[in-house]
């Protein structure tokens, strides 16, 4: 079943009052196109569907935190901090 697509212009001022209901309206299929001064600026389309997702332990090895990471700033660094 082919989504329908239904494209609508509103000027920039609409979209911003009604930006949730506008989102509510791009994840059901809608295509909304935003106006600004009467120029087309920006279009507010649905997300395409997400195929990949995030494997766990795919970064294991590639970086490492040391074991004074957590460590207090000596004083001189803390003073800038401070100022």
């Amino acid at each position: 079943m082919a989504k329908r697509v239904v494209r609508e212009s509103l000027s920039l001022y609409e979209a911003k009052t009604h930006l949730s209901a506008l989102v509510d309206r791009a994840c059901s299929g809608e295509e909304i196109i935003i106006m600004k001064s009467g120029q087309p600026m920006a279009m507010l389309v649905p997300m395409p569907e997400v195929t990949h997702r995030r494997v766990s332990g795919l970064g294991r090895g590639l970086w490492s935190v040391s074991r004074d990471f957590d460590a207090p700033l000596s004083d001189d660094v803390l003073a800038e901090f401070e100022r």
